[in-house]
Protein backbone atom coordinates (compact mmCIF):
# COMPACT_ATOMS: atom_id res chain seq x y z
CA UNK A 1 0.00 0.00 0.00
CA UNK A 2 1.28 3.28 -0.64
CA UNK A 3 1.81 6.62 1.37
CA UNK A 4 0.41 9.39 0.82
CA UNK A 5 1.32 11.54 -1.42
CA UNK A 6 3.49 14.42 -0.63
CA UNK A 7 2.66 18.23 -0.34
CA UNK A 8 4.42 20.62 -2.30
CA UNK A 9 5.92 21.70 0.83
CA UNK A 10 7.44 18.52 1.52
CA UNK A 11 8.85 17.05 -1.74
CA UNK A 12 12.18 17.45 -1.80
CA UNK A 13 12.58 18.46 2.38
CA UNK A 14 15.85 17.25 3.76
CA UNK A 15 15.05 14.42 6.71
CA UNK A 16 16.78 16.21 9.11
CA UNK A 17 15.23 19.88 9.00
CA UNK A 18 13.00 20.99 11.30
CA UNK A 19 9.45 19.79 10.03
CA UNK A 20 7.86 22.75 8.66
CA UNK A 21 10.32 25.13 8.38
CA UNK A 22 10.00 28.36 6.35
CA UNK A 23 12.05 27.21 3.96
CA UNK A 24 9.48 24.49 2.41
CA UNK A 25 6.49 26.31 3.64
CA UNK A 26 7.26 29.80 2.20
CA UNK A 27 10.32 30.10 -0.18
CA UNK A 28 9.61 29.95 -3.85
CA UNK A 29 9.15 26.55 -5.00
CA UNK A 30 12.89 27.62 -7.45
CA UNK A 31 15.31 28.60 -3.97
CA UNK A 32 14.11 25.55 -2.37
CA UNK A 33 16.74 23.25 -3.33
CA UNK A 34 19.58 26.07 -3.04
CA UNK A 35 18.03 27.39 -0.04
CA UNK A 36 18.34 23.77 1.80
CA UNK A 37 21.55 23.60 -0.15
CA UNK A 38 22.87 26.67 2.28
CA UNK A 39 20.99 24.94 5.59
CA UNK A 40 18.57 27.25 5.52
CA UNK A 41 16.16 25.22 6.51
CA UNK A 42 18.34 23.86 9.91
CA UNK A 43 19.35 27.50 11.13
CA UNK A 44 21.46 25.67 14.31
CA UNK A 45 24.52 26.20 12.47
CA UNK A 46 24.38 29.84 11.10
CA UNK A 47 23.75 30.77 15.15
CA UNK A 48 26.81 28.53 15.98
CA UNK A 49 28.70 30.53 13.32
CA UNK A 50 27.91 33.80 14.55
CA UNK A 51 27.68 33.49 18.26
CA UNK A 52 31.88 33.48 18.23
CA UNK A 53 31.57 36.88 16.70
CA UNK A 54 29.41 38.42 19.16
CA UNK A 55 31.34 37.28 21.79
CA UNK A 56 34.29 38.42 20.17
CA UNK A 57 32.46 41.71 19.74
CA UNK A 58 31.04 42.04 22.66
CA UNK A 59 34.33 41.48 24.42
CA UNK A 60 36.02 43.84 22.63
CA UNK A 61 33.85 46.46 23.94
CA UNK A 62 33.81 45.37 26.98
CA UNK A 63 37.85 46.04 27.10
CA UNK A 64 37.42 49.09 25.44
CA UNK A 65 34.48 51.19 24.78
CA UNK A 66 31.34 50.54 22.66
CA UNK A 67 30.60 52.57 19.66
CA UNK A 68 27.39 52.92 17.67
CA UNK A 69 29.59 51.58 14.37
CA UNK A 70 29.80 47.95 17.05
CA UNK A 71 25.50 47.91 15.89
CA UNK A 72 26.64 47.33 12.09
CA UNK A 73 29.32 45.00 12.86
CA UNK A 74 26.61 42.71 15.02
CA UNK A 75 24.77 42.97 12.02
CA UNK A 76 27.16 42.30 9.46
CA UNK A 77 28.11 39.03 11.14
CA UNK A 78 24.80 38.14 11.52
CA UNK A 79 24.57 38.02 7.70
CA UNK A 80 27.73 37.29 6.93
CA UNK A 81 27.25 33.87 9.35
CA UNK A 82 24.15 33.22 7.50
CA UNK A 83 26.30 33.53 4.11
CA UNK A 84 29.51 31.93 5.21
CA UNK A 85 27.74 29.21 6.36
CA UNK A 86 25.67 28.32 3.45
CA UNK A 87 29.02 28.49 1.54
CA UNK A 88 30.45 26.53 3.76
CA UNK A 89 27.74 23.76 3.49
CA UNK A 90 27.65 24.28 -0.45
CA UNK A 91 31.59 23.44 -0.65
CA UNK A 92 31.27 20.37 2.24
CA UNK A 93 28.00 19.19 0.19
CA UNK A 94 30.19 18.84 -3.03
CA UNK A 95 32.54 16.89 -1.68
CA UNK A 96 30.68 14.86 0.34
CA UNK A 97 27.88 13.93 -2.22
CA UNK A 98 29.11 10.60 -2.61
CA UNK A 99 29.08 9.89 1.47
CA UNK A 100 25.79 11.60 1.96
CA UNK A 101 24.01 9.54 -0.82
CA UNK A 102 25.30 6.35 1.09
CA UNK A 103 23.66 7.70 5.13
CA UNK A 104 20.11 7.52 5.77
CA UNK A 105 20.07 11.12 7.12
CA UNK A 106 21.89 12.53 4.66
CA UNK A 107 20.43 11.13 0.92
CA UNK A 108 17.62 13.62 0.94
CA UNK A 109 20.21 16.69 0.71
CA UNK A 110 20.13 18.70 -2.47
CA UNK A 111 22.85 16.80 -4.29
CA UNK A 112 22.63 13.20 -3.29
CA UNK A 113 19.05 13.82 -4.27
CA UNK A 114 19.27 15.27 -7.95
CA UNK A 115 17.90 18.54 -6.94
CA UNK A 116 20.94 20.73 -7.81
CA UNK A 117 23.84 19.73 -9.71
CA UNK A 118 27.28 19.95 -9.08
CA UNK A 119 28.02 22.82 -11.41
CA UNK A 120 24.92 24.38 -10.01
CA UNK A 121 26.02 24.46 -6.25
CA UNK A 122 29.54 25.75 -7.28
CA UNK A 123 27.90 28.56 -9.15
CA UNK A 124 25.76 29.19 -5.50
CA UNK A 125 29.13 28.60 -3.50
CA UNK A 126 30.48 31.70 -5.38
CA UNK A 127 27.06 33.58 -5.08
CA UNK A 128 27.45 33.44 -1.38
CA UNK A 129 31.17 34.12 -0.64
CA UNK A 130 30.97 36.81 -3.21
CA UNK A 131 28.43 38.66 -1.17
CA UNK A 132 30.05 37.63 1.89
CA UNK A 133 33.17 39.56 0.77
CA UNK A 134 31.52 42.54 0.30
CA UNK A 135 30.25 42.83 4.05
CA UNK A 136 33.34 41.44 5.07
CA UNK A 137 35.20 44.48 3.05
CA UNK A 138 33.23 46.91 5.29
CA UNK A 139 35.35 46.09 8.38
CA UNK A 140 38.60 47.21 9.32
CA UNK A 141 41.79 46.18 7.49
CA UNK A 142 42.85 43.73 10.62
CA UNK A 143 38.89 42.37 10.61
CA UNK A 144 39.43 41.84 6.47
CA UNK A 145 42.99 39.90 6.70
CA UNK A 146 41.62 37.63 9.36
CA UNK A 147 38.75 37.27 7.30
CA UNK A 148 40.33 35.83 4.18
CA UNK A 149 42.61 33.79 6.26
CA UNK A 150 38.89 31.91 7.89
CA UNK A 151 38.88 30.58 4.23
CA UNK A 152 41.65 28.24 4.80
CA UNK A 153 40.28 26.05 7.41
CA UNK A 154 36.69 26.16 5.36
CA UNK A 155 38.75 24.53 2.48
CA UNK A 156 40.21 21.96 4.38
CA UNK A 157 37.32 20.67 6.83
CA UNK A 158 35.04 18.69 4.50
CA UNK A 159 38.28 16.14 3.70
CA UNK A 160 39.50 15.99 7.66
CA UNK A 161 36.94 12.91 8.34
CA UNK A 162 38.83 11.12 5.73
CA UNK A 163 42.04 10.89 7.22
CA UNK A 164 41.95 12.11 11.07
CA UNK A 165 39.11 10.84 14.22
CA UNK A 166 39.34 14.19 14.72
CA UNK A 167 37.26 16.36 11.84
CA UNK A 168 35.23 18.11 15.07
CA UNK A 169 38.35 19.86 15.95
CA UNK A 170 38.77 21.20 12.32
CA UNK A 171 35.49 22.16 12.47
CA UNK A 172 35.92 24.08 15.48
CA UNK A 173 38.92 25.86 14.01
CA UNK A 174 36.48 27.11 11.41
CA UNK A 175 33.01 27.75 12.94
CA UNK A 176 35.14 29.97 15.92
CA UNK A 177 37.34 31.93 13.65
CA UNK A 178 35.04 34.82 14.07
CA UNK A 179 35.41 35.15 17.79
CA UNK A 180 38.94 36.39 16.31
CA UNK A 181 37.34 38.67 13.30
CA UNK A 182 35.02 40.21 15.51
CA UNK A 183 37.44 41.24 18.32
CA UNK A 184 39.09 42.58 15.58
CA UNK A 185 36.63 44.39 13.54
CA UNK A 186 36.05 46.23 17.05
CA UNK A 187 39.86 46.74 18.41
CA UNK A 188 41.81 46.93 14.81
CA UNK A 189 44.27 44.34 15.96
CA UNK A 190 44.32 40.98 17.38
CA UNK A 191 45.97 39.98 20.60
CA UNK A 192 46.05 36.68 23.67
CA UNK A 193 42.23 37.65 24.53
CA UNK A 194 40.93 36.77 21.12
CA UNK A 195 42.86 33.71 20.49
CA UNK A 196 41.81 32.64 23.83
CA UNK A 197 38.54 32.73 23.08
CA UNK A 198 38.66 31.04 19.89
CA UNK A 199 40.43 28.27 21.82
CA UNK A 200 37.31 27.88 24.06
CA UNK A 201 35.13 28.13 21.00
CA UNK A 202 37.19 25.28 19.83
CA UNK A 203 36.38 23.12 22.61
CA UNK A 204 33.00 23.88 22.99
CA UNK A 205 32.25 22.35 19.06
CA UNK A 206 34.15 19.52 19.93
CA UNK A 207 31.26 19.36 22.81
CA UNK A 208 28.48 19.87 20.77
CA UNK A 209 29.47 18.18 17.53
CA UNK A 210 30.45 15.15 19.32
CA UNK A 211 27.44 15.10 20.47
CA UNK A 212 25.89 15.68 16.87
CA UNK A 213 28.15 12.87 15.25
CA UNK A 214 26.79 9.87 17.04
CA UNK A 215 23.78 10.25 15.12
CA UNK A 216 25.60 8.91 12.10
CA UNK A 217 28.09 6.77 14.08
CA UNK A 218 26.01 3.30 12.55
CA UNK A 219 26.20 4.46 9.07
CA UNK A 220 29.92 6.12 9.61
CA UNK A 221 31.44 3.13 10.27
CA UNK A 222 30.10 1.00 7.51
CA UNK A 223 31.33 3.83 4.65
CA UNK A 224 34.75 4.62 6.78
CA UNK A 225 34.02 8.20 8.14
CA UNK A 226 35.63 9.21 11.07
CA UNK A 227 34.65 11.20 13.78
CA UNK A 228 35.23 11.73 17.89
CA UNK A 229 31.95 10.09 18.36
CA UNK A 230 33.35 6.87 17.24
CA UNK A 231 36.61 7.18 18.69
CA UNK A 232 35.11 8.12 22.02
CA UNK A 233 32.26 5.09 22.04
CA UNK A 234 31.33 4.32 25.52
CA UNK A 235 33.51 7.13 26.85
CA UNK A 236 32.04 9.94 25.07
CA UNK A 237 30.85 11.09 28.66
CA UNK A 238 34.19 11.54 30.16
CA UNK A 239 35.44 13.16 27.09
CA UNK A 240 32.38 15.62 27.24
CA UNK A 241 33.36 16.48 30.90
CA UNK A 242 36.56 17.12 29.85
CA UNK A 243 35.60 19.68 27.08
CA UNK A 244 33.42 21.26 29.31
CA UNK A 245 35.49 21.81 31.90
CA UNK A 246 38.31 23.17 29.33
CA UNK A 247 35.71 25.17 27.39
CA UNK A 248 34.58 27.45 30.96
CA UNK A 249 38.32 27.61 31.81
CA UNK A 250 39.46 29.03 28.46
CA UNK A 251 37.31 31.45 28.23
CA UNK A 252 37.23 32.45 31.91
CA UNK A 253 41.45 33.19 31.28
CA UNK A 254 39.89 34.87 28.26
CA UNK A 255 37.72 37.51 29.55
CA UNK A 256 40.86 38.34 32.32
CA UNK A 257 43.30 38.38 29.60
CA UNK A 258 40.79 40.93 27.94
CA UNK A 259 39.56 43.23 30.99
CA UNK A 260 42.44 43.01 33.64
CA UNK A 261 45.03 44.83 31.20
CA UNK A 262 42.51 47.27 30.45
CA UNK A 263 41.65 47.94 33.80
CA UNK A 264 37.87 46.69 33.73
CA UNK A 265 36.76 45.96 37.29
CA UNK A 266 33.25 46.00 39.32
CA UNK A 267 30.24 44.88 37.71
CA UNK A 268 31.33 44.67 34.49
CA UNK A 269 34.17 42.50 34.98
CA UNK A 270 31.74 39.67 37.29
CA UNK A 271 29.36 40.09 34.87
CA UNK A 272 32.24 38.98 32.01
CA UNK A 273 33.17 36.23 34.43
CA UNK A 274 29.59 35.29 34.84
CA UNK A 275 29.19 34.59 30.77
CA UNK A 276 31.32 31.48 30.60
CA UNK A 277 29.89 30.20 33.43
CA UNK A 278 26.27 30.23 32.44
CA UNK A 279 27.55 28.63 29.05
CA UNK A 280 29.04 25.64 31.34
CA UNK A 281 25.95 25.49 33.23
CA UNK A 282 23.52 24.70 29.97
CA UNK A 283 26.60 22.38 28.81
CA UNK A 284 26.37 20.14 32.22
CA UNK A 285 22.79 20.40 31.75
CA UNK A 286 23.08 18.83 28.30
CA UNK A 287 25.97 16.17 29.31
CA UNK A 288 23.20 15.19 32.35
CA UNK A 289 20.63 14.27 29.59
CA UNK A 290 22.77 12.93 26.83
CA UNK A 291 21.84 9.08 25.49
CA UNK A 292 24.33 8.93 22.91
CA UNK A 293 22.18 5.71 21.50
CA UNK A 294 19.17 7.97 20.99
CA UNK A 295 19.85 9.90 17.20
CA UNK A 296 16.47 12.30 18.09
CA UNK A 297 18.36 13.16 22.14
CA UNK A 298 21.43 13.80 20.16
CA UNK A 299 19.58 16.22 17.77
CA UNK A 300 17.36 17.83 20.27
CA UNK A 301 20.97 18.59 22.57
CA UNK A 302 22.85 19.78 19.82
CA UNK A 303 20.66 22.31 18.40
CA UNK A 304 20.38 23.15 22.41
CA UNK A 305 23.48 25.13 21.97
CA UNK A 306 22.05 28.49 20.38
CA UNK A 307 21.01 28.59 23.62
CA UNK A 308 24.34 27.81 25.65
CA UNK A 309 25.74 30.22 23.34
CA UNK A 310 23.79 33.43 23.54
CA UNK A 311 23.89 33.01 27.14
CA UNK A 312 27.36 33.48 27.50
CA UNK A 313 26.98 36.54 24.55
CA UNK A 314 24.16 38.12 27.00
CA UNK A 315 26.36 38.44 30.17
CA UNK A 316 29.49 40.01 27.68
CA UNK A 317 26.80 42.43 26.05
CA UNK A 318 25.33 43.56 28.97
CA UNK A 319 29.48 43.94 30.63
CA UNK A 320 30.13 46.00 27.71
CA UNK A 321 27.29 48.54 28.36
CA UNK A 322 27.36 48.75 32.05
Amino acid sequence: MQGQPQTPEQAGAVADAVKGNWVDRLAPPATRPYLRLSRADRPIGTWLLLIPCWWGIALAAAAGTPRWEDLWLILGCAIGAFLMRGAGCTWNDITDRKFDAAVARTRSRPIPSGQVTVKQALVWLVAQTAISALILFSFNGAAIVVGIVSLLPVLVYPFAKRFTWWPQAFLGIAFNWGALVGWAAHAGSLSAAPVLLWLAGLVWTLFYDTIYAHQDKEDDVLIGVKSTARLFADRTGQWLTGFLILTVALFEVAVLAALLPAGVGGGALVLALLAPIALGAHLLWQLRGLDIDDPDVCLRLFRSNRDAGLLAALFLAVAAIV
